[in-house]
């Protein structure tokens, strides 16, 4: 049975910095492509930064904030946030088996984590 679980989530400041860890079983990540996503209340579902086999691509509203990564040998994605504002408050998800098309859109991933909720206050 595939399995993604996040944690790391959290209360941080405005400035502040968080990495969010995304541990898979049941499937090997050096082989998937895989996301985050982050949804606030009262929106949808956001797609934050992607990873291929080594490529990557970031949402404008992320880039050079935010780096996405993973560790083959621990089968576990990382999402490194840095330089936080209260707009990066959301819930954070982890996603996997992706069926094509547009890599941060959400419909386009089978498996999903439970989330990881990350708070920035000003």
């Amino acid at each position: 049975q595939a399995q993604l679980v996040e944690s790391g989530g959290g209360s941080e400041q405005a400035g502040g910095s968080l990495r969010l860890s995304c541990a898979a079983s049941g499937i090997t990540i050096s082989r998937e492509v895989m996301a985050w996503f982050r949804q606030a209340p009262g929106k949808e579902r956001e797609g934050v930064a992607r990873i291929g086999e080594r490529d990557t691509h970031y949402a404008d509203s992320v880039r050079g904030r935010f780096t996405i990564s993973k560790d083959n040998a621990e089968n576990t994605l990382y999402l490194e946030m840095s330089s936080l504002t209260p707009e990066d408050t959301a819930m954070y998800y982890c996603a996997a088996d992706f069926a094509g098309g547009d890599s941060l859109t959400s419909r386009n991933y089978k498996l999903w984590g439970q989330g990881t909720q990350v708070t920035v206050s000003a």
